[in-house]
């Protein structure tokens, strides 16, 4: 996928002067970056796909665009303003169906750079899409964005052990895969890249589908990602809760007690085995807020502080300095 370029963006920028409001509301990453040198590991029948982005929002002043059928996954890089030397990837939620691109990922990856952090928004694979070993798609991706992120850390100045993950809902649930399975290997080695560690320095699962166990499951995310019939092995193998070792990264976890589409459960399973294999972990669960509330469907409610308390958590464990 062909990178962003000053002339390209300061193009989009001047159209946006002109355009709507609805238009103007959207952040604009600064460059983009195909994850693969070519095309994605695993083709097969995801040869067919081509990429479709679809608006959601009702509200003419606020986008709310959503991605599908990704056959060349890619990240959108927001760099820091004054950067302070951390960076973080973040994994956008969709329920294994789509990845949201504003409301969990432009949106909070503007802000973040904002405040001195470059921001790297992951378009991953979906894993019912028609690729070969669809249930590894999204954590290949994930693992190969961590090393691709390290490899550029010199182009945007920050330190690359100083890489968070973070990750809302179904993208929550690749966040925690991320944090457990970091080491596992999912795809052959493409480049010198991925001779570089997987493993975010801390890892923040908000509002997460985390355990495949159908009594709290999602639904819709179990069945795309390991099938609605699948046996204890796989439950297993794609319940992060289940994958945490000493060796998994400090957690942060933010969810809502009313979050009717991903029972609060999911947290308090990962929390619990953080806490038995001796993992830090901070756990904010709020009476009200819902699913899905990002970064604009939180203000007002008691969840809104929720970044400032992720930031200020970072800050604790090093990541900023």
């Amino acid at each position: 996928m062909t990178p962003l370029t000053r002339r390209t963006l300061l193009a989009a920028s001047g159209a946006a002067a002109l355009a709507p409001r609805a238009a103007r509301a959207a952040a604009l990453p600064a460059m983009r970056i195909a994850l693969w040198p070519g095309a994605a590991p695993g083709m097969g029948a995801a040869a067919l796909l081509s990429e479709r982005i679809t608006e959601r929002s009702t509200d003419p002043a606020l986008r709310d665009r959503a991605l599908d059928r990704i056959r060349t996954p890619y990240l959108d890089v927001f760099p820091a303003v004054r950067p302070n030397g951390a960076a973080v990837l973040i994994m956008p939620g969709g329920g294994y169906q789509r990845v949201v691109i504003d409301r969990e990922g432009h949106e909070l990856a503007a802000w973040l750079a904002e405040r001195g952090v470059t921001a790297f928004v992951l378009f991953y694979r979906l894993p019912a899409e028609g690729w070969d070993r669809g249930r590894n798609v999204p954590l290949a991706d994930a693992q190969r964005a961590m090393r691709l992120i390290r490899g550029r850390a010199a182009d945007y100045a920050f330190d690359p052990a100083r890489v968070a993950a973070l990750g809302f809902s179904a993208g929550g649930h690749l966040c925690a895969d991320l944090a457990t399975r970091f080491g596992r290997s999912v795809y052959s080695a493409v480049d010198t890249h991925d001779a570089l560690s997987a493993r975010p320095a801390l890892a923040a699962p908000i509002y997460p589908v985390i355990s495949m166990d159908p009594a709290i499951a999602h639904p819709g995310s179990r069945e795309r990602l390991i099938g609605a019939t699948a046996g204890a092995i796989l439950e297993e193998e794609h319940s992060p809760d289940r994958q945490v070792t000493a060796a998994t990264p400090p957690l942060f976890l933010v969810h809502a007690e009313d979050d009717a589409v991903v029972p609060v459960d999911n947290s308090l399973r990962l929390r619990s085995a953080a806490k038995a294999a001796g993992v830090s972990v901070d756990t904010h669960l709020f009476s009200e807020g819902g699913h899905g509330f990002g970064l604009r469907l939180a203000r007002g409610k008691p969840v809104e502080n929720w970044p400032e308390l992720f930031l200020r958590w970072a800050g604790h464990h090093g990541l900023l300095g």
